[in-house]
This record gives structure tokens, sequence and C-alpha cells, in this order.
């Protein structure tokens, strides 16, 4: 599998080159690139990967710009420390959006689901895979369905559409369902996040993680924030940072 990757950090770019290599060792990395200017040169003269990891704030400028203006056929998996750009992302060719630090488990769910979509792609080919197509699919079979937890001595399967929203305790992730139930679970946040449909659930700040069914109305704050309010308690007032509250209105709205 060719592998292009396309990030600014440099210790970023070559952890990112590490860990891949560690998931798939048949990976071949084509190229390391560090600009938009750089990346549609790139695009526009050689051969398409297989596959490309994207980084969303590039040195000169926001990734999406490569996408105006060369087409890219190969399918993307963005990786940003920033989680406000989904939407935008999975409209480009994006098939998963992971968060920055990086983990060996992250990278393996990322490809997991690259294997999932490799049919749709040989049948795509030579055409650019269809966004919309792509997103049918993910939110059919490349999402969570349900999380095994322990409780009362006895092990669980928790629906993941019984989940009003996890959150973090104590440094530990926990699980809140719409019957008020809560579990803790062993995956971080990041790595939870990263096994859902982006369609569903949102990460409204470093804390909470919630589901779209979960919300039940939202006002307008102090500084441009946004307050949240579930139809599930929280201990914790939800505000939504001003650099979040476009991508957030956003997703209510795309339903």
């Amino acid at each position: 599998m060719t592998i292009l990757i396309i990030e600014d950090e440099v210790k970023t770019a070559k952890a990112l080159e590490r860990l891949i290599l560690s998931v798939r060792p048949d990976a071949e990395i084509v190229g390391v690139i560090q600009s938009v200017q750089t990346a549609v040169k790139y695009l526009s003269g050689n051969p398409q990967p297989a596959l490309i990891f994207m980084d969303i704030q590039l040195s000169d400028g926001l990734c999406f710009g490569i996408f105006s203006a060369v087409k890219v056929e190969a399918p993307v998996i963005f990786c940003t420390a920033y989680d406000e750009y989904a939407i935008e992302a999975f409209k480009a060719n994006g098939i998963d959006y992971i968060l920055k630090p990086f983990s060996q488990d992250t990278l393996a769910a990322a490809f997991e689901k690259v294997r999932r979509f490799e049919n749709y792609f040989q049948a795509a080919k030579p055409q650019a895979p269809d966004i919309s197509v792509l997103l049918q699919l993910a939110g059919q079979s490349g999402g969570k369905k349900s999380f095994l937890v322990f409780s009362n001595n006895k092990y669980l399967t928790v629906p993941t559409d019984n989940i009003a929203y996890f959150y973090i305790r104590h440094e530990a992730t926990t699980i809140v369902t719409f019957d008020r139930e809560e579990y803790p679970i062993q995956p971080s946040l990041e790595e939870v996040h990263n096994q859902l449909p982006p369609r569903q659930f949102f990460r409204i700040n470093r804390q909470y993680l919630v589901n779209f069914s979960a919300v039940k109305e939202v006002e307008h704050y102090f500084a441009r924030k946004l307050l949240v309010h579930l139809k599930v308690p929280t201990g914790d007032e939800l505000l939504i940072g001003k650099d979040k509250t476009t991508a957030f209105l956003a997703w209510l709205e795309e339903r």
C-alpha cells in the first residue's frame, strides 16, 4: 500500500510514519509533504497513492485548499489536534478523522476502516469516490455498535444508540446512558471518538463527547460561546468555545 503523509510538523510526521509502519509493515511511504502548495504540485505530477494521511492546518493554510486546486482520488485519513473540521473533512474524501496525539490503536482502527471500504474503492476507480456513499457506509459499518462494560461482577454490552454521552471523570472515560446508568470503560475519550460515526457524536470539549439524540437545546453564552443542554443531566456546564461553534451548529443541521 502506497501512503502519502501531508503534515507540517516534522516530529509528528516522523512519529506518524513509524506508527503506520508498525501497523502496516507492507506500507510504502511515498512522500512527506508540509504545505498546501507542495501537496498540489505533488498530486498534480505523480500517481495517486493508495491512501493519504493529511493534517488539516498546514504551514500555508488549511488543507481543504488542496481539494480546490487538484483532483484527489485517494481516500484520506485526516489527522489533527482539533475536531471542529470534521464535516468539511468528510466532504473531502475523508474516511476517518483522528485526533493527535496518535496511538497504535488509533492507527489500527483507521486501517480497519480502510479495509472495509477497499471493495468500494476498487469499484470506484478510476473515478473519485462518491463521498455521499462513503458517509452512508461509514454510518452503517464504520461506527462501533456497542461497548462492553463490567458492572456488579458482570459483563454487559451497552448499545451505542443508548449512550447519551461519554465524559472523563478522574482521568477515566465513563459512559452515561439515556437511562442515567454510568459505566467506566478502558479506552481513552480520543480512542472512543475515533470509533464512533461523526454524524452521531460530537466532541464538544476535552471532557465530553455527546450523542446528537441527547441534545435538548443550545443557547448563546458569553464571549461567543454556546451552552449545550442535554436530555440527561451532566455534572458540568457544557460550553463550546467560539472556535467550535460553527462546526457544532453545522453538525446539528447535517441531518
